[in-house]
């Protein structure tokens, strides 16, 4: 009797659970799909050339180059991610290794926190702190490549942390008294023994952190100044692509328009590669703690 109730909840419950998965996996189809029916009108009408050979970002008056915007994307990812992955490994390490276990315990719900804070108010920091201390430094309006950067690395930097502790904790315990055994310190023991056996999740951590970086929006457009223009000084204002469909769809029309969904898939195809490469590290991370 109670075994057949059993067995009834299990189906219903694996029942449930595909289902859910299907619905999950449609809705990412679908919305693939919607990005790529709706921008694939901009290949024929625009020309997928000019994205990258006009000379500037005019949709109005026909220059459709995402080329700078693209660029100051990967500049600002990539500086977010080169300050807050070290910073998230070192915070990872302080949390699993050094402190004691009731500091850790708050150390830890404090990132976790961090995590939680919405991307606006990130946005709000950066603009009545963050911006106006960088335009008595450095000069200008303050709002800038620098300024995104920033707010960036405080926006991601708790997913480096709290995947990095992750990965940190899988480590197998057995290399880790084989390291004490052959009488290695903490710090020597972290860095010949541990740091490479989690070095593929780590790298997964940062990546993912990056991915988040790349999708962000609303804390961008707060403090970047929002100015189209190949990334060179970091004092400099910037436009990114997440902010730019935000700033225009709104009132883009024709030509415009397919080119802002255009942008889109663009950043879908980042967004994609980065999961597919993630998951490729995250397979070499469960490889290393089987052993083999």
């Amino acid at each position: 009797m109670f075994h057949r109730h059993y067995r009834l909840i299990d189906a219903a419950g694996a029942v449930l659970l595909r289902a859910c998965g299907v619905v999950s996996a449609s809705v990412v189809v679908l919305i693939v799909g919607f990005l790529v029916w709706k921008s694939w009108p901009a290949a024929t009408d625009i020309g997928l050339g000019r994205f990258l050979v006009d000379e500037r970002w005019a949709p109005t008056s026909g220059g459709f180059s995402l080329v700078a915007m693209a660029a100051a994307t990967a500049a600002v990812t990539l500086g977010a991610v080169a300050l807050a992955g070290p910073l998230g490994v070192a915070s990872a390490l302080f949390s699993r290794y050094y402190a004691p276990r009731g500091v850790a315990a708050v150390y830890r719900r404090g990132v976790e926190l961090l995590a939680g804070i919405p991307s606006v108010v990130f946005g709000f920091w950066g603009l009545v702190t963050l911006v106006p201390l960088i335009a008595v430094w450095g000069g200008g309006a303050g709002a800038s490549m620098l300024a995104a950067v920033l707010v960036l690395t405080l926006m991601v930097l708790p997913t480096v942390a709290l995947l990095g502790e992750s990965a940190l904790a899988a480590v197998a315990l057995d290399q880790r008294r084989g390291a004490a055994a052959l009488g290695l310190g903490t710090w020597a023991s972290l860095w010949r023994v541990v740091l490479p056996a989690a070095a593929p999740g780590l790298a997964s951590a940062v990546l993912l952190a990056g991915l988040r970086a790349v999708g962000e929006t609303m804390a961008v457009l707060m403090v970047a100044g929002n100015v189209v223009r190949l990334p060179g000084d970091p004092l400099a204002p910037v436009r990114v692509l997440t902010a730019n469909i935000a700033l225009e769809m709104g009132y883009a029309q024709g030509d415009h328009r397919l080119a802002l969904f255009f942008s889109g898939v663009v950043l879908l195809t980042l967004v994609a590669g980065g999961v597919v490469l993630a998951d490729v590290l995250e397979r070499g991370r469960r490889k290393a703690v089987r052993g083999g």
